[in-house]
C-alpha cells in the first residue's frame, strides 16, 4: 500500500521532537515531514512557508499553535489537503477588552523571562500548566520538553508569541472543511479544553472527536501511544 504524505505542524517553541513517537508509529503508512517556522511572526506566513515545502496533496496534522497554522493552510489551499487533524487548539482570535489585554500581558511576561534567563528557564514556568499535574515529576517527559524549548531563541519565542496575538479568526472555516477530520485533545488540557474541541467537532461535517484520558496539553508526548492510534485510524479509515 502506498504511504500517505503527511505534514506535521508543531506548536509554540516545539520541533520534530513533539512528533517523534507518531512518526515512528506511523512508519509504513505515512511519509511524514515536520514544518519549521523559522523566525516568522504571523500564522499566515507560517502557513505559506509550510505549503511551499509540502507535497502537492497531503494529510495535515497540527498541534496547539500548529493547529492554528493548519487552519491557515486550509484557508490558503483547501484542495491540497486530503485529511485534517486539529489537536489541542482553538480557532478564536485574541479576545477584545480586558481578557485580550490579560493574555497579551501573560505572553509578554514569558518573553521577558526568556530574554532575562533563557528559554529553558521560561519553559520551567510555562510547562506547569501544560502537562497533566501527575506528570510534572516525570523527568523524562519534562526534560524532553524543556530541552526542546532550549533549542530555540528568545527572538523566535517573541516572533511566535506575536503570531498568536495577531491570530486570525478561523471560525468561518469550520463549515467549509469536508475532508476526513480528527479533532483531538487531552481531557485535562486546561488551555484548549475538551469543550472547545467538542464545539469544533460539531461544526465540521463528519469530524471524529478523540479525547485522551489522563492527558494535558502536550498530548503527543504525554500519551504517545493513544495519540498515534487515533492518527492511524484517521489516516486509514
Amino acid at each position: 500500500m502506498p504511504t500517505i504524505p503527511l505534514v506535521l505542524l508543531p506548536g509554540l517553541m516545539c520541533d520534530q521532537t513533539v512528533w517523534t513517537d507518531q512518526i515512528n508509529a506511523l512508519e509504513g503508512i505515512a511519509e511524514a515531514q515536520v514544518a519549521d517556522y523559522g523566525s516568522l511572526n504571523s500564522l499566515p506566513a507560517m502557513a505559506e512557508a509550510a505549503l511551499k515545502t509540502a507535497p502537492p496533496k497531503f494529510a495535515l496534522a497540527g498541534h496547539s499553535m500548529g493547529g492554528r497554522v493548519a487552519m491557515e493552510m486550509f484557508r490558503q489551499a483547501p484542495d491540497r489537503i486530503t485529511h485534517l487533524c486539529l489537536m489541542d487548539t482553538r480557532y478564536h482570535p485574541l479576545p477584545a477588552g480586558e481578557a485580550g489585554e490579560k493574555e497579551k500581558a501573560g505572553r509578554y511576561a514569558l518573553v521577558d523571562l526568556a530574554r532575562e534567563k533563557g528559554t529553558r528557564v521560561m519553559g520551567e514556568e510555562w510547562v506547569r500548566g501544560m502537562v497533566h499535574p501527575d506528570r510534572l515529576q516525570d523527568s523524562t517527559l519534562i526534560d524532553a520538553i524543556l530541552d526542546m524549548f532550549a533549542r530555540k531563541s528568545a527572538d523566535i519565542f517573541e516572533a511566535q508569541q506575536s503570531a498568536l496575538l495577531t491570530r486570525p479568526d478561523a471560525g468561518m472555516l469550520m463549515s467549509q472543511i469536508q475532508c476526513p477530520t480528527l479533532i483531538l485533545c487531552g481531557r485535562q488540557d486546561g488551555w484548549s479544553t475538551p469543550e472547545w474541541h467538542e464545539s469544533m467537532a460539531r461544526e465540521i461535517r463528519g469530524a471524529v472527536l478523540s479525547v485522551i484520558d489522563d492527558c494535558g496539553h502536550m498530548s503527543t508526548m504525554e500519551r504517545p501511544a493513544e495519540v498515534s492510534a487515533a492518527l492511524r485510524e484517521w489516516l486509514t479509515n
